[in-house]
Parts: structure tokens; C-alpha cells; sequence
């Protein structure tokens, strides 16, 4: 049991390894009652644009599609 212990200490103390240090993005709201603090991984917007962008252009080419006759119903 104190082995156990004394391991649990050592890996308390060790310092995190610094294989890739991020600098994340921190907002701060403090109010009288409440206080909250919001981190945002710098990675976020890649990967947003990854999983949102294929299903917007998607939209963006039925809506082209869906328009194209409206618009060219004055040429033969």
C-alpha cells in the first residue's frame, strides 16, 4: 500500500511532458456569483473547416443546381 502511495506522489510531482506545448485560447467571465473560465484548442478552426466544409459545398452546389434553370429560363 505504500508502495502504491508512493508512486501516486512521484507521478503528482513529475512535470508534464513537453512534447508539443499549445498556447490555447482563454476567455475569463467573472461575475460576483459566478466564475468561468473557457479554453479553446488552437486546432479547432482546422478542424471545424474539416468536418463542416464538404457539407457546405455540398449545399452550395444543389442550391447552384436548383437555381441554374430559374435563372436561364430568357436563353434558348
Amino acid at each position: 500500500m505504500n508502495q502504491r502511495k508512493d508512486t501516486y506522489r512521484a507521478a503528482l510531482q513529475r512535470e508534464p511532458d513537453p512534447v508539443a506545448p499549445r498556447q490555447a485560447k482563454v476567455a475569463r467571465l467573472h461575475t460576483r456569483y459566478v466564475r468561468v473560465t473557457i479554453e479553446l484548442d488552437p486546432t479547432l478552426p482546422d478542424e471545424l473547416s474539416r468536418w463542416v466544409g464538404p457539407p457546405v459545398s455540398a449545399l452550395l452546389r444543389v442550391g447552384a443546381a436548383a437555381l441554374r434553370p430559374l435563372t436561364g429560363t430568357g436563353t434558348p
